[in-house]
């Protein structure tokens, strides 16, 4: 596939990295020319600005600060799968500063489908990850081009529904950095479904 990055930083590195070795074509765009260029060299890709990497990818990954998250989505033409990985935090409290971004994005890019994914991890994690981690995916549309991109990481596509619920991952987002900044360990927050929620699941 051909895969844009709008946004040049630690996210969009760790994943183009990882999408190069697969055997995609990437672009990596930025605002800023010479840092879209040392990134793009870095990992085996093109470069261009944020305009050109949004017209080249069938997939574009949107990898900006989330407050310009919306106005930089405005860029992606119709068509194209657009996977969203902002976490839109207030860092005072680790709470949500926008309650459903993904869905923000959704309405200032009619035509193009949004799909939320890797939100849940840091570019350490997506710079080596884990075999088999699971990488919940949520949208309306484009679900099986970015389970492709995930698998292609190693990783296991976990379908969580439409784009609707991925202010369930955002608020997840939050609440795990929370977590993390304060000293606790969110990996021992869930033992095994069956154990947690045997009463309620079906069958």
């Amino acid at each position: 596939m051909r895969i844009g990055t709008l946004g040049n930083g630690l996210m969009a590195e760790a994943l183009a990295s990882q999408w190069v070795k697969a055997g995609h074509d990437v672009m990596v765009g930025g605002r800023d020319p010479g840092r879209a260029a040392e990134v793009a060299q870095r990992v085996g890709a093109s470069t261009g600005t944020l305009e050109e990497a949004a017209a080249y990818g069938e997939i574009v990954l949107l990898a900006v600060p989330a407050e310009v998250a919306v106005a930089v989505a405005g860029m992606v033409p119709a068509g194209k799968t657009l996977i969203d990985c902002t976490n839109a935090l207030d860092h005072r409290d680790f709470t949500l500063a926008q309650p459903a971004t993904a869905e923000a994005i959704s309405q200032a890019v009619p035509g193009v489908q949004v799909v939320k994914a890797f939100n849940l991890a840091a570019d350490a994690v997506w710079r080596n990850p884990p075999t088999g981690l699971g990488v919940p995916i949520c949208g309306d549309g484009g679900l099986e081009q970015v389970a492709e991109l995930v698998r292609d990481l190693g990783c296991t596509p976990v379908p969580a529904g439409g784009l609707r619920r991925a202010r369930l991952l955002e608020a997840t987002a939050a609440l795990a950095i929370g977590i993390w900044v304060s000293g606790g360990d969110v990996r021992e927050m869930f033992p095994p479904l069956a154990a947690a929620f045997g009463d309620v699941l079906p069958g």
